[in-house]
């Protein structure tokens, strides 16, 4: 069975940064039950393309939502509440990613859900927090690493700000949130009391900063852009030019270095004095770049891994294609195949956790597709089931 076998976990969840936490806790075994309001279309990634699978479900929804269910409840209605109530009656956890301000307006706090279960764990992961001058402010991760100076570190120094190109602070926060749900899980089972758990956008994306933020915090010091996205205080460690495109080096250590003069050739780099130590090739970082870059155009890139590669710390620069299609990433069991219903052998990425065995490989659901599963799960008749679908609760 997988680690998370017998968790139950239920997801108020859109978009992106709750759906991809709460993947990782389905690809781990957990039950995620992914609470949708069928009136307005369920979960907004339904209806992000380009690429769709019918009507409701998309690439884009595959990516962060499999191995999921999906029950169609509007919490605002009483009788979404009293399916809610039974629900977390007999859940581990909840974790939703609403504004601030709405897990209290929806009664998905441990205030409420602990009425029907002191053990449950909510984890509330949202823009800014749920205190604050803006607990019901919307946020998305591009804001979060604009206002968190990210853009101020990245790209060329006279270039404008640049945001990282995919959604880092979302998968980060999203990640973060399952984390923080697991401790609180754990803890529950010792203690036998839940509790709340907070995290936001706009925190994980400052917790980021890290060394940086030390450096400016205890010394003043403000990071900037380097030419070549370089490391701030290391070189060699940046892309240098090959024959045929760029590869990336990363010498970051003295050891490094030293082999690296080895390899090329060029052991006197190694003995001279404005190379000599890390300190010296910081400051002489410009000089040294032309050198190497001079040495690395020798050869193409492909010619220098087998060169360097298993000894230097080095890599290809790829694009997408030639990252997915990578005969090491294939090798690992990097994509994951699953029929859906609309697509047979459909791919995505699979999971970076590798437990010994196969995870789960089901398709996002439809929305609503386990309702009335798990309403009969909870003990309501045919009937009962009947007057919330025709009340517009389910």
């Amino acid at each position: 069975m997988p680690p998370l076998h017998g968790v139950r976990i239920l997801a108020v969840e859109v978009y992106g940064a709750g759906p991809f936490g709460s993947s990782h806790l389905a690809d781990l075994g957990a039950e995620v039950i992914k609470i949708e309001h069928r009136a307005s279309g369920g979960d907004v990634s339904r209806a992000v393309g380009p690429y769709f699978l019918g009507e409701g479900d998309g690439h884009f929804f595959q990516s962060l939502n499999r191995n999921k269910k999906s029950l169609a409840l509007d919490l605002k209605h009483p009788l979404g509440q009293e399916v809610l109530q039974r629900l977390a009656a007999i859940a581990d956890g909840l974790m939703g990613n609403l504004r601030g301000d709405q897990p209290e307006k929806l009664g998905i706090t441990y205030q409420e859900l602990s009425k029907v279960n002191a053990k449950i764990v909510c984890a509330h992961l949202s823009a800014y927090g749920r205190d604050g001058a803006r607990k019901s402010w919307p946020g998305y991760d591009y804001l979060m690493q604009a206002e968190a100076g990210w853009l101020s570190v990245t790209g060329e120094p006279d270039g404008p700000p640049a945001r990282m190109g995919l959604s880092v602070v979302d998968y980060s926060t999203g990640t973060s949130c399952a984390l923080a749900l697991l401790a609180g899980i754990l803890e529950a089972r010792r203690t036998g009391r839940g509790r709340d758990i907070d995290v936001s956008l706009y925190d994980v994306a400052m917790h980021q900063l890290n060394y940086p933020a030390a450096w400016y915090l205890n010394e003043g010091l403000v990071t900037g852009r380097a030419p070549r996205s370089a490391h701030p205080t290391i070189a060699p460690s940046q892309l240098y030019r090959s024959r045929d495109g760029w590869i990336f080096i990363m010498a970051q250590t003295q050891r490094f270095w030293e082999l690296l003069c080895d390899r090329l050739g060029r052991t006197d780099l190694a003995g001279r004095p404005e190379f000599h130590d890390m300190a010296a090739r910081r400051l002489n970082r410009d000089s040294l770049s032309e050198i190497l870059d001079k040495e690395f155009s020798r050869c193409t890139t492909a010619e220098w891994l087998e060169r360097l590669g298993g000894t230097i710390p080095c890599g290809p620069v790829h694009d997408l294609a030639q990252a997915l299609e990578n005969p090491y990433f294939l090798a690992r069991g990097g994509v994951q195949l699953f029929d859906h219903p609309e697509r047979a052998g459909f791919k995505l990425v699979a999971s970076p956790f590798r437990i010994g065995e196969p995870l789960p490989a089901r398709p996002a659901p439809k929305l609503g597709q386990h309702t009335e599963e798990i309403l009969k799960e909870l003990g309501f008749d045919d009937q009962e089931v009947l007057n919330m679908r025709q009340s517009g609760a389910i």
